[in-house]
């Protein structure tokens, strides 16, 4: 077993080279790939920012999974992901151009305009040159409560330096609420805090792309889990707010709320969780002048079309072999198919440990919604690793390859090998359902099986 003060250093010296890899080529302003076949060969970086990516992500992703099996302490967890975010503070973005385009939405947002009504080609932004191609006829997918923040850093950062910056603030603020919120989700659950706050705050994809590349998914996270501990200090108002603000960031942290809903008992209860998850987001909604037009802007995340979402992966391996608008059609049965998969977690959690099932169904909704980006294996694996008492390894292995996925500049490797993709990862989820299905099975005809890792029937009281 590895040594903590091995496992510490060893993550600490991938996360510097991943700050140099983000000095070298990381996402600069006015968007350029830095990490091609030309740049390489007569680039005046070399192999050097290809060197230091992989070296610094093999490194920091053997680190996190080495330290998960004996982390000696709460503190020792915080301090080591601490000593690992802290060298990409200083640096350019690294495995994504998003948060240029949350400034141009902040900047939209703050002047008086629909971010919803149109990307930064029809509405322009000062900053819109920083903005990917592939994002700026988009509107903005985000819900009110992010697009309030980003006009509020637009407005104070006044530069698109300075809103990176306090985007990034925002980011390492929500990462350290989320820290704070771990260890009493876990104790409620029976699972060692120390574990849960080691696997969620090391995990690769928070320090790349929650502090480093500043998502704001370290804001819907963080929400997410203080509507949570919310609940297990048995205030369902205050829970419910901190839920529909969570869904005013990204709609998908509207799956949770039901599942929180059964930690309660008695309607009254049930009813101010829905009430206030309801409430926060029309207050925020109607008060930012915004209304409701982010449901419509949510159709925009569709354009990417890559094989890390299943059900895409499905729809290309049978465009390969010769059906054409296969994605289209896989995307929207992956949609019923959640549907469904949502209802049924969502019928067995009324006996078992809600909590659970709502990252489950965070899981679900990351397997089979119809787009998949690195960063969305964080949504289940912050509830999951406080939540699951047994072996963790099938937490850790889906961050782990997702945190590999973006180049520095924010290439997805994914985008390069999309036939070989899409058929392994067809293959995968062929695989994956044959195996639920045999285990579901299996679960039936054993009498009195325990199908929880947690204690059955606990509810707030």
């Amino acid at each position: 077993m590895p040594r903590p003060r091995l496992v510490r250093y060893l993550g600490l010296a991938g996360s510097l080279f991943l700050a140099g890899a983000a000095w070298l080529g990381g996402a600069s302003s006015p968007w350029e790939p830095t990490v091609t076949p030309r740049t390489i060969l007569a680039g005046r970086d070399g192999v050097l920012l290809p060197l230091c990516w992989l070296l610094g992500t093999v490194l920091l992703i053997s680190a996190w999974w080495a330290g998960r099996r004996a982390v000696p302490g709460l503190r020792w967890a915080y301090v080591t992901a601490g000593l690992w975010a802290l060298p990409l503070l200083p640096f350019l973005p690294l495995g994504s151009y998003d948060v240029y385009s949350y400034a141009c939405q902040g900047w939209q947002q703050a002047a008086g305009l629909d971010p919803y009504a149109g990307g930064v080609d029809l509405l322009g932004c000062p900053w819109a040159d920083a903005v990917a191609p592939t994002w700026r006829t988009s509107p903005a997918p985000y819900g009110p409560v992010f697009l309030v923040l980003a006009a509020i850093a637009a407005k104070l950062g006044g530069s698109l330096t300075g809103t990176v910056a306090l985007l990034r603030l925002i980011a390492v603020l929500g990462v350290v609420a989320l820290g704070w919120c771990l260890p009493r989700i876990a104790r409620r659950a029976g699972v060692p805090p120390e574990r849960a706050v080691w696997l969620v705050l090391a995990c690769p994809l928070v320090p790349i792309h929650l502090v480093s590349g500043a998502h704001n998914e370290a804001v819907m996270v963080a929400l997410m889990a203080g509507g949570l501990t919310a609940a297990v200090a048995r205030r369902p108002l205050l829970a419910g707010v901190l839920l529909g603000l969570a869904v005013g960031v990204k709609a998908t942290a509207v799956v949770v709320v039901p599942f929180v809903v059964l930690l309660f008992p008695g309607l009254p209860r049930k009813a101010m969780v829905a009430g206030g998850a309801a409430g926060a987001l029309a207050a925020v909604s109607f008060g930012s002048g915004l209304g409701l037009g982010w449901v419509s802007g949510l159709a925009g995340s569709g354009v990417s079309v890559q094989w890390t979402a299943p059900p895409t992966a499905i729809g290309m391996t049978l465009e390969l072999f010769g059906v054409p608008g296969a994605v289209a059609v896989t995307r929207i049965l992956g949609m019923i198919a959640l549907a469904g998969v949502l209802v049924v977690l969502w019928s067995r959690a009324r006996e078992e440990d809600p909590l659970r099932y709502a990252g489950l169904a965070l899981a679900a909704t990351v397997l089979l919604a119809p787009v998949f980006h690195p960063w969305y294996a964080l949504w289940p694996l912050a509830v999951l690793a406080a939540t699951v008492r047994r072996d963790t390894r099938w937490l850790v292995v889906p961050p782990a390859v997702a945190a590999a996925l973006c180049l520095p500049d924010g290439y997805n490797l994914a985008l390069a090998t999309k036939a070989q993709g899409a058929i392994v990862m067809t293959l995968l989820a062929g695989y994956l359902a044959w195996k639920v299905l045999h285990e579901a099975k299996s679960d039936s005809r054993r009498p009195g099986a325990d199908h929880g890792g947690t204690d059955r029937h606990r509810r707030v009281p």
